[in-house]
């Protein structure tokens, strides 16, 4: 059974990016809440080479029916060419913040 609520994971190359980003999804309805971690260390390939680079993590509280519209904000705000947009359903909860995310997130 899928979850109906998700955490969409983002990655952003400073802080600037990730307050505006999580303002934007916040204002628009496609997140109930956005969590940001500085200090993040993304190690990866990109263009034939490894990457190493400092960025901070968006955890951002939404749904499975406003998932879309938030991939999309995201990609088309992002200063990312191809930029970290993943999300894990949430298994479990206190019932009450579900429902608070339910109700934000639309």
């Amino acid at each position: 059974m899928a979850s109906t609520h998700l955490i969409a994971l983002c990655t952003c190359p400073d802080e600037a990016t990730a307050r505006r980003l999580a303002s934007e999804v916040v204002e628009a309805g496609l997140a109930a809440c956005v969590n940001i971690l500085p200090g993040v260390t993304s190690v990866f390939y990109w263009e034939g080479e490894a990457q190493s680079e400092p960025e901070q993590l968006l955890l951002i509280k939404t749904t499975d029916t406003a998932y879309s519209r938030l991939e999309a904000h995201l990609v088309a705000s992002h200063p990312y060419e191809l930029p970290e947009v993943v999300a894990v359903g949430i298994e479990k909860g206190l019932q009450g913040f579900l429902d608070w995310i339910a109700q934000q997130a639309r």
